[in-house]
């Protein structure tokens, strides 16, 4: 099995609103919560109970159309909130990361890393150190887990930034984006992913629902073709369409009926027809 591991802030980890899309459920997706390799359910990185939709789930999905029969796990390591200066090289954030991408490679291959985080330093100058301290930052994580190619995908800060709500702080958030860009385009095995057209929830700094969808399905093409994604895809408003409408397998309706089940919202007699029901079609 492949991996992938999320760094970042809350951006990465995913605020939009779960009832805004439709719930990605792949039997070949898993997420790594408690030591354990498990189905992937929205959110996937909880870092927060405000968690919500994050852009791991379509890049996720998107990888395992390109991979039929494999299957793909994410490491969720990003943490709402979190500057730069708290993915220190020593740092908790960054040590915590490399222990679960660690744990993750005994029984999978880390293939990448995505990375989204700056909102926090786009204000007091802090662009203006922030080159530095990504730089070291990726090149502790290359060393830490003995991968000196692994790809780096690095996500651009949203342009809607810096006009209402919590986004209001985020003043220099452009000068982090012109650092960002910097680093994709020097460093060896980075990519630069634009937020370009994505939009907000109602709170001006996360990323909303169908973004973080588009956002996913960037990073992978940015992975896939390691390459500089730069503009919007064609693709990304007929992707979501044909996902929404993907038929799932027996496991993972059974997956979505047990999650039911166990939330109340099916009583016992209802959960063992539907289960029964499933159990018997083809």
């Amino acid at each position: 099995m492949k991996s992938i591991l999320l760094i970042g802030q809350s951006n990465m980890a995913g605020r939009g609103f779960i009832e805004d899309v439709s719930s990605i459920y792949n039997e070949h997706i898993n997420m790594l919560r408690n030591g354990r390799w498990q189905m992937m359910a929205e959110p996937l990185n909880f870092d927060r109970h405000i968690s919500g939709i994050g852009p791991a789930a379509s890049f996720a999905q998107a990888w395992t159309e390109d991979h039929p029969g494999e299957s793909i796990g994410v490491i969720p390591c990003a943490e709402g909130g979190s500057s730069i200066d708290e993915w220190a090289i020593d740092g908790l954030l960054t040590r915590h990361a490399i222990s679960e991408a660690t744990f993750a490679m005994e029984t999978s291959e880390l293939v990448g890393i995505l990375w989204h985080q700056g909102e926090s330093d786009s204000h007091g100058e802090r662009y203006k150190t922030y080159e530095d301290k990504l730089l070291s930052l990726f090149k502790h994580f290359r060393e830490e887990l003995n991968t000196p190619d692994l790809p780096i995908m690095i996500g651009e800060l949203g342009h809607y930034l810096g006009e209402v709500g919590f986004g209001k702080s985020a003043v220099e958030y452009k000068q982090i984006n012109q650092v960002l860009s910097k680093v994709a385009h020097t460093e060896k095995n980075c990519c630069f992913v634009t937020s370009k057209g994505l939009t907000a929830n109602p709170d001006g700094i996360h990323m909303d629902s169908i973004s973080q969808r588009k956002f996913g399905l960037r990073y992978y093409e940015a992975f896939s073709k390691q390459k500089h994604v730069v503009d919007s895809l064609d693709i990304e408003n007929e992707w979501i369409e044909k996902a929404s409408k993907r038929e799932l397998t027996k496991n993972e309706r059974i997956f979505v009926e047990s999650t039911k089940f166990a939330l109340g919202q099916l009583n016992f007699e209802e959960f063992s027809i539907h289960i029964s029901t499933i159990n018997e079609s083809k």
